[in-house]
C-alpha cells in the first residue's frame, strides 16, 4: 500500500498548510483565551472550500478523497485544537449523517449549505446519562400529526449553540431499545422549542462551543427524519466510525504542533553554553515524538484507505484514533517538559497543546471504549 499523497493531494494540503501559517496560527493563543466562534476563520475556510471537503461537488464540496481530507484537517487542527473541532464535527458528523443517510430532496435543502459553509452543522448525540451507553438516552419524538414532538436534552454537542443544522437523535420507541433510536435534522432558527442552556467551560478546544441543548415540545415534520425509524443507532455508528479517522487527524496535527514548537524552542535555549539541542536527552525526546507522530498517521491513512476501498474499517479506524489520541498527549507532554519552566506558563504555546490533546481520549470513543471495540473486532 502506498499513502503517499498524489501530486493534487499535496498541493492540497501545502495550501491548507499556507492558510494555517498566515490566518490561524497568529491568532491561535487569541482565540484561546476568549474562546469564541472564529467566524472569520470559519468564513475562509468556507471560502477556500474546506468546509465541504469529502462531498461531492453537485452537493456543494470540494470531492476530497479520505486521504486528501484528514491531511488537510491535520493542518487545520495543527493551527487551532479548537477549530479542528469544528470542522471535524461540522463535516465528518452533522454533514456525513446528511450525505450518507438522507434523501435527495435532505441533501440539496441541508448538506449543499454545509458543504458550502454557508451553514454550519451539529451532532447531537451524548445526553448526561448516555455519553458511550447511546441506547440509555432518555430524548424522545413521539408522533404527533404529520410530524413528531422531541423533548429531552443534550449535552457535549460541539458547535451546538451556533449551528444552523443539528443532526438529532431521539428515542421513537422507548421500549425497543438501540431498535428505537431515531434521527433527524433539526433547524435552529425555525422549529421552535429548540433550546440553547449554556455552553461549557472548557479546560482545551476553545473557540468550539461545546453546548447543552433543550428541546421542550419541538415539533419537526416527518420530512425531517434521516431514513427510517430505529436507524438511528446504526447510522451513529457507522458515522461515528468514519469520525475517529478525523479525530486521529486532529491528534496528528496538536502533536505535530507541539513537536515543531518544542524542535525550535531546543534549538533557541541555552544551557551550559549550548543549545539543550545537543543534549542526547533532549534528541531522545525528539526522536520518540517525531516517531510516535509518523505512526499514527500511518494508521490514519491505513484505516481512511479501507475505507476508500470499501472494506470493513471499524477495528482500523479505532486503532488509529485510540493510538493518535494518546500519542498526542505524550508528545505534548514531552513538548512541556522540553520547555521546562516556561512549559508551564501562557508564554508558550506548550501548554495549550497539552490541554488540546487531552480531549481527543474522550470524545467519538473513549480510549477505553475504543479497546473494547477492537477487542471485539479480534475475537469476531
Amino acid at each position: 500500500m502506498d499513502f503517499r499523497l498524489t501530486d493534487e493531494q499535496r498541493q492540497i494540503t501545502e495550501t491548507v498548510a499556507e492558510f494555517v501559517d498566515e490566518e490561524v496560527v497568529p491568532v491561535a493563543d487569541e482565540i484561546d483565551e476568549t474562546d469564541e466562534f472564529p467566524h472569520d476563520l470559519v468564513d475562509e475556510l468556507a471560502e477556500l472550500g474546506l468546509m465541504g471537503m469529502p462531498f461531492p461537488e453537485e452537493y456543494g464540496g470540494a470531492g476530497l478523497d479520505y486521504h486528501a481530507y484528514p491531511a488537510a484537517l491535520e493542518e487545520i487542527a495543527r493551527g487551532s485544537g479548537g477549530l479542528g473541532t469544528i470542522v471535524a464535527a461540522h463535516i465528518s458528523l452533522a454533514g456525513n449523517m446528511l450525505y450518507e443517510f438522507g434523501d435527495e430532496r435532505q441533501k440539496e435543502r441541508f448538506l449543499t449549505p454545509l458543504a458550502e459553509g454557508e451553514d454550519i452543522g451539529a451532532f447531537a448525540l451524548s445526553e448526561a446519562g448516555a455519553g458511550s451507553d447511546v441506547p440509555s438516552m432518555e430524548t424522545t419524538a413521539s408522533r404527533d400529526g404529520d410530524g413528531y414532538r422531541v423533548n429531552g436534552g443534550k449535552l457535549w454537542i460541539s458547535n451546538g449553540s451556533v449551528a444552523d443544522t443539528v443532526t438529532l437523535f431521539a428515542k421513537t420507541d422507548p421500549d425497543a431499545g438501540r431498535d428505537g433510536i431515531s434521527s433527524f435534522v433539526v433547524r435552529p432558527e425555525e422549529d421552535d422549542g429548540f433550546i440553547v442552556e449554556g455552553t461549557e467551560d472548557k479546560l482545551g478546544d476553545k473557540g468550539c462551543p461545546t453546548a447543552e441543548l433543550r428541546f421542550d415540545d419541538l415539533w419537526l415534520p416527518e420530512d425531517r427524519l434521516l431514513g427510517e425509524e430505529g436507524d438511528g443507532f446504526i447510522q451513529a455508528l457507522k458515522t461515528l466510525n468514519g469520525g475517529r479517522i478525523t479525530i486521529a487527524a486532529r491528534s496528528i496535527g496538536i502533536a505535530q504542533a507541539a513537536l515543531d514548537e518544542a524542535l525550535q524552542y531546543s534549538k533557541d535555549r541555552e544551557q551550559f553554553d549550548q543549545p539543550i539541542a545537543e543534549f542526547q536527552s533532549i534528541q531522545h525526546k525528539l526522536a520518540d515524538m517525531d516517531t510516535k507522530i509518523r505512526a499514527a498517521r500511518l494508521l490514519m491513512h491505513d484505516a481512511a484507505d479501507r475505507k476508500m476501498r470499501g472494506e470493513n474499517f471499524v477495528k482500523e479506524a479505532a486503532q488509529a484514533k485510540l493510538y493518535a489520541s494518546e500519542i498526542s498527549r505524550e508528545v505534548a507532554n514531552e513538548g512541556i517538559q522540553i520547555h521546562g519552566g516556561y512549559g508551564y506558563t501562557k508564554d508558550f504555546a506548550a501548554e495549550r497543546f497539552y490541554r488540546d490533546a487531552k480531549l481527543n481520549e474522550i470524545y467519538e470513543g473513549t480510549s477505553e471504549v475504543l479497546r473494547n471495540t477492537i477487542a471485539q473486532q479480534l475475537l469476531a
